[in-house]
């Protein structure tokens, strides 16, 4: 039976064990007591202790909050604090005596506690909303995931002017008790957080409720998340879908809304049921594939669930107003409630940069916690991943004083000049990242690797060699050496990435290429030199149809360059040549049987 507001308290040894259990996060970090190497152990310098709880602190404070154990190693042991009485309260004074004059921390409860016979200091600190710490030498820090990160006053004060909005989700409510909640919701959330967790335990271990004398206190998180009548705590805690006929809104006599369907509940609720009929709104287009006609959404589904997320998350709670999304002939348009936070530039985050702050930060924690959303600005790289996957227009973002919007289209993001150009490349099968670059090349124009970071929607440099690495090997991309893009750049000043160093090549100055998909593709590796394409198709012949053989040389014509490939007609021929032939002996070598890790390209003018 699920347990209900009467329930004892979740004790603090209760809460250290779990949150050991859950190991270090943005939200909780330990810290050792001890020093040295194993079996030497010794007590680490009390000055060294005190400097790391004052860090810690702070920058939970001036982030979203968090949990700091010390006397417990980062594996989750738990050790102890061999130090003195002395000692141990030095390290306790250490949040007045390394912050700077009449700093007072929110802290919890008196942090000195015995676990197992071992004593540990847990020091619980709340976000400081109104106010912003800094350490004795006038440093700020930051929690940003498991890092304390330097930052500047004025950058933090800046964040506070929006202390309202974000304090509204940590407000306690009075009057709520656990009885308006949805009981069966929480505890089977509980249930796949702690086996055994209670519903009470599980609200106090999430802070979005309290234990006091006179039964628990719920936080307006707590309501929100959970809530049975939403409707009593906040009346627009909602998402309103507009089916709009035509690409403008109109309004008195011509207006053009065609269906107009508010979602109301709790956020669990609006999660479920606002995706549900949205879902509806994704109409699909039917494209011919391999001989099938196969039905397309217009709008990629994992994009637009991502920015229903990202708006019941993110709004303004503090505003009575709901969420908005406007479904136009051309683009999608989900607005929420709510100006983007100061901390975070509009700029960033169409670059994705990865400028995260959470306003709700309970909320987000307990849905980041069930899985439901990403953390730490991940929800905005994946939407404008799953739209250049889609290679469909880029979103566009934009706030004023109001809200933040989020516009989707289905509209391809090639022009019709840049689709005839790609036609001529289509029997080169390129990725959607690579017809971007192909893009870029057109009418002789030069591009720089950062014209391509940028096209290709990445700063990561693996996808980034990935995708030039296979352009390059189909012939379709030339350029200039990376030693001569930096003599470039030294000579104008400038950075090497930002040099002009590519051409793409028109398709019919390519050699002609045959392309197989990789599950087809056999690599044969530690080849005999003697070894001949009659050798190969006589031993592999058994394991099916081969399409074709290759067998590189080397670029100065003077013999092969020791493996080779087979293209069969399905991936289970190469399955079965892989298991009973790999290490099998060939002209006094021994061979190396692996799966193609990319689609295959033969050059058949090389084997002319």
């Amino acid at each position: 039976m699920a347990d209900d507001g009467d329930s004892v308290a979740l004790y603090p040894d209760e809460r250290i064990r779990n949150t050991i259990r859950l190991g270090e996060s943005h939200y909780s970090e330990f810290k050792s007591a001890l020093d040295g190497k194993e079996g030497n152990k010794k007590p680490r310098s009390v000055k060294g202790i005190c400097k790391d709880i004052a860090e810690t602190l702070v920058s939970f404070a001036n982030a979203d909050g968090g949990d700091l154990l010390i006397g417990v190693e980062d594996d989750g042991t738990i050790t102890g604090i061999p130090h003195s009485e002395n000692d141990i309260n030095t390290m306790i004074n250490a949040v007045t005596t390394h912050l700077i004059k009449d700093s007072r921390l929110p802290l919890g409860r008196s942090p000195k506690i015995t676990i197992d016979g071992k004593v540990l200091l847990f020091f619980s600190v709340n976000k400081g909303a109104d106010k912003i710490y800094q350490l004795s030498d006038g440093r700020c820090l930051k929690r940003n995931d498991k890092q304390n990160i330097p930052v500047s006053f004025d950058v933090i004060n800046f964040e506070r002017k929006e202390a309202n909005s974000r304090e509204y989700d940590r407000c306690f409510i009075d009057g709520a008790q656990v009885s308006d909640l949805d009981i069966d919701l929480v505890q089977s959330l509980a249930d796949n957080y702690l086996s055994g967790l209670s519903v009470a335990r599980y609200l106090q271990q999430l802070n979005i409720a309290e234990y006091t004398t006179s039964g628990i206190r719920l936080r307006k998180a707590a309501l929100l998340l959970f809530s049975k009548d939403i409707q009593k705590w906040h009346p627009r805690c909602q998402v309103r879908i507009l089916k709009v006929k035509g690409t403008e809104l109109l309004g008195g006599k011509d207006y053009n809304v065609e269906k107009d369907e508010p979602l109301r509940g709790n956020i669990f609720e609006l999660l479920i049921s606002s995706w549900e009929r949205l879902s509806l709104y994704l109409s699909y287009k039917t494209e011919r594939e391999d001989s099938k006609f196969v039905p397309k959404y217009i709008y990629p589904e994992g994009a637009c669930r991502e920015s229903l997320i990202n708006a019941i998350a993110h709004r303004d709670y503090s505003i009575q107003s709901g969420i908005e999304i406007y479904i136009f002939d051309d683009r999608m348009e989900i607005k929420s409630p709510g100006a983007l936070l100061s901390t975070i530039k509009i700029e960033e985050l169409k670059e994705l940069k990865g400028a995260h702050e959470s306003r709700n930060s309970l909320i987000a924690s307990v849905l980041a916690k069930n899985k439901i959303m990403r953390e730490l600005g991940e929800g905005l790289k994946n939407i404008f991943d799953i739209i250049n996957t889609s290679e469909l227009k880029k979103p566009e973002l934009s706030s004023d004083n109001q809200s933040f919007t989020i516009t989707l289209y289905h509209k391809s993001v090639f022009t019709e000049k840049e689709l005839h150009w790609l036609k001529l490349f289509e029997n080169f099968k390129l990725t959607p990242r690579q017809k971007r670059i192909i893009v870029l090349g057109m009418d002789g124009r030069k591009i720089s690797p950062n014209d391509i970071y940028r096209a290709i929607y990445t700063d990561r440099e693996e996808i980034y060699s990935e995708e030039m690495s296979l352009l390059r090997k189909y012939g379709v991309l030339k350029g200039i050496s990376n030693r001569a893009a930096v003599i470039i750049a030294k000579g104008k000043n400038t950075n090497r990435k930002d040099v002009k160093r590519f051409n793409v090549i028109p398709p019919e100055s390519v050699p002609k290429l045959t392309i197989y998909p990789a599950e087809q593709g056999l690599y044969i590796g530690n080849l005999s030199n003697a070894v001949t394409e009659s050798d190969l198709r006589n031993l592999f012949d058994e394991f099916g149809n081969i399409i074709d053989i290759y067998l590189p040389q080397k670029p100065d014509k003077k013999g092969p360059m020791g493996f080779g490939f087979i293209c069969f007609e399905n991936s289970e021929s190469v399955k079965n040549a892989i298991e009973k032939m790999n290490g099998h002996e060939l002209r006094g070598k021994i061979m190396q049987l692996g799966n193609m890790k990319h689609d295959l390209s033969i050059n058949l003018n090389s084997k002319l």
